[in-house]
């Protein structure tokens, strides 16, 4: 993936996308939260992280694309606030089950972190090595679809 496929599909999650009708705005991370259909959609998770893999060279220099950030603050934010939080519309709605929560918590958090490590200059390895974790632990320890 090139950083402008990249940055498209990361608006896209961000529900930020000029194009409104591109598929990936509905389905997308956040998309996908607002209606919510029941379903969390891992492959969306993985695919924020691949675009992170893409992003991380330039998040760990002096000056960052304001739009990237703010997309990636976005995702964090919207996503905590309505399924994490107690009084997010999902879960006062009761929309959203106990373990969703958890995963989309434990989702959130290893994102936020990622960002946080690359904007630190903290590097690669560290930024995605809870990523990787999960990743061996979903496939058994196999590291099938790691990135």
């Amino acid at each position: 993936m090139e950083r402008e496929e990249a940055v498209m599909l990361l608006k896209c999650h961000a529900f930020s996308y000029d194009d409104l009708s591109h598929p990936k705005m509905e389905n997308g991370f956040i998309g996908s939260l607002r209606p919510f259909r029941g379903q969390l959609i891992e492959q969306n998770f993985h695919e924020l992280m691949a675009i992170l893999r893409v992003l991380a060279p330039e998040l760990a220099q002096p000056s960052l694309d304001r739009e990237v950030v703010a997309c990636l603050w976005g995702i964090n934010h919207m996503a905590r606030a309505w399924a994490v939080e107690p009084g997010g519309m999902l879960r006062r709605n009761d929309l959203i089950s106990d373990g969703q929560v958890a995963l989309m918590e434990l989702w959130l958090n290893m994102l936020s972190y990622a960002v946080m490590i690359l904007i630190e200059g903290g590097g690669e390895k560290e930024a995605f090595w809870e990523y990787h974790q999960y990743v061996q632990e979903e496939n058994g320890g196999a590291k099938k679809g790691e990135i």
